[in-house]
């Protein structure tokens, strides 16, 4: 039972996202990720804080420009690209 809840709050997450800019989507993206990777691997309740805390943060550096009003992207080829944020 704890396997699908966690996977319908990663749906539910994910879907809540789509007001956002896309460096915070990263930053929510990799917290929930690391939550649910932390609390599957540990099974605590510490090991989901924490993986939340690094997979958040990984999320905003992945997810962030260094240039102001821009955010980094990927095209459906996969490629990172740098554009105006939406």
């Amino acid at each position: 039972m704890t396997k699908i809840a966690l996977i319908l709050a990663l749906v539910a997450s994910t879907a809540a996202l789509g007001a956002c800019t896309q460096t915070e989507r990263g930053t929510a993206i990799g917290a929930t990720s690391g939550a649910i990777i932390g609390g599957a691997v540990t099974g605590r309740a510490g090991g989901a804080l924490a993986g939340a805390a690094i997979g958040g943060a990984a999320g905003y550096l992945i997810a962030r420009s260094d240039r102001s009003g821009y955010c980094i992207y990927r095209d459906r080829n996969g490629r990172r690209y740098e554009a105006r944020c939406r």
